[in-house]
């Protein structure tokens, strides 16, 4: 009996789980439309626009970690891209911003070799 109970204390806790996910990944979405809308009504620089995307991306995850959900690696990485490139228009550095993140990506992959988690699987 005790250990049917278990089970259902378990399973409660992973539908509240699910449930919350869900909830912060609207609200996310929710922020994000309100921002682009922010952006495009007041004409906003892009730097702007893709800083503030970063942020509320990375925010998302931070909140995610906050109520002790899994961290989306992919997100977080998405989330990075956004602030970096959103400092990159707004700082008008003078070298492309492409060459950089080839490099990145690049250095990632060898990374995961040495590490053993390979980032491409076939």
């Amino acid at each position: 009996m005790a250990e049917e109970d278990t089970k259902k204390s378990e399973e409660l806790k992973t539908t509240e789980r699910s449930k919350l996910a869900n909830k912060l990944s609207t609200a996310g979405w929710g922020l994000f439309f309100i921002w682009i809308g922010i952006v495009l009504l007041m004409k906003l620089d892009t730097g702007i626009g893709l800083l503030g995307v970063g942020i509320i991306t990375l925010g998302m995850q931070a909140a995610r970690k906050y109520f002790n959900l899994n961290l989306e690696g992919f997100w977080v990485v998405v989330g990075l891209f956004f602030v970096v490139g959103g400092l990159w228009e707004l700082f008008e550095a003078k070298l492309p911003l492409f060459p950089f993140l080839l490099i990145v990506v690049g250095l990632a992959l060898l990374v995961s070799i040495v590490r053993g988690k390979h980032l491409i699987r076939k």
